[in-house]
């Protein structure tokens, strides 16, 4: 059963009526239109033959040669065979020359070499480890199961570069106490006395540890800015009293310029 849609009868439908005319807009033209033709035809005129206009040609006289292409060997040099002064080789000795002959030497060449034997000390066989049943045998240098290293000469004393690192904190300690000697003679500094070097050293550590008990109060999330500088803002604090009880612990004399 087909289901075609049919309009609703009406009288009004009976009646002719006038077919609607489509008026499209004016096509578009842009003004520069002239002046684009003109530019294009004055770009495309200097490149019609693929390529610029004017193009170097080489000189007729600077023509390319025959086998100018080809790579030449070095010249050649007078030939001699290793020694300044000969050309030739040497001469080939005459019959009459004879070699020397009768030269005999008394040294017993089967003795000498069992008393070699003898005397030789025997090599002494690698130790090594067998770690399947086939007889895979392997040095038991590289295994890790011996002590290796508390064999070695220096093993058990101070490195090198920390006794070179604690002679120069020595000689720079050395330095400063001089300066310090030359400055108080001068009468520009006074020393520090040492109660007031411990009292001084013991307000610093107790400010830090104020300030680390309030770092630890501080939330896990810094989520909003005011918390974030408040973080920052004791980092820094800490940083600079870690700086200051270093340097108090450090110098053991310490000066105080005269006002």
């Amino acid at each position: 059963m087909s289901k075609t849609i049919y309009p609703l009868e009406s009288t009004y439908n009976l009646i002719s009526r006038e077919e609607e005319k489509i008026y499209k807009p004016p096509r578009y033209i842009s003004r520069f239109r002239e002046q684009v033709k003109h530019e294009k035809q004055l770009n495309k005129a200097s490149r019609k033959t693929m390529g610029p206009p004017k193009v170097h040609v080489p000189s007729p006289d600077k023509y390319l040669l025959k086998h100018s292409k080809e790579p030449r060997l070095p010249e050649k040099k007078p030939f001699s065979y290793g020694y300044e002064g000969h050309s030739k080789k040497p001469p080939v000795p005459a019959r009459t020359d004879h070699p020397p002959m009768g030269v005999h030497t008394k040294k017993n060449f089967v003795k000498s070499n069992a008393i070699e034997n003898i005397m030789a000390v025997p090599r002494k066989p690698q130790p090594a480890y067998i770690d399947t049943r086939n007889g895979d045998k392997h040095l038991l240098e590289n295994s890790c199961l011996v002590s290796k290293y508390i064999k070695k000469k220096d093993y058990g004393q101070t490195p090198e570069y920390l006794q070179q690192r604690r002679e120069e904190t020595r000689r720079e300690q050395e330095e400063y106490n001089n300066c310090v000697k030359e400055r108080m003679k001068q009468g520009a500094m006074k020393q520090l006395p040492e109660e007031e070097r411990q009292q001084i050293l013991q307000g610093l550590k107790k400010n830090w540890d104020e300030l680390y008990h309030q770092f630890q109060k501080l939330p896990l999330v810094t989520d909003t800015a005011s918390k974030k500088n408040r973080k920052e803002h004791l980092e820094m604090k800490m940083k600079q009293l870690e700086k200051e009880i270093e340097m108090m612990e450090r110098y053991k004399i310490i000066c105080i310029a005269n006002n």
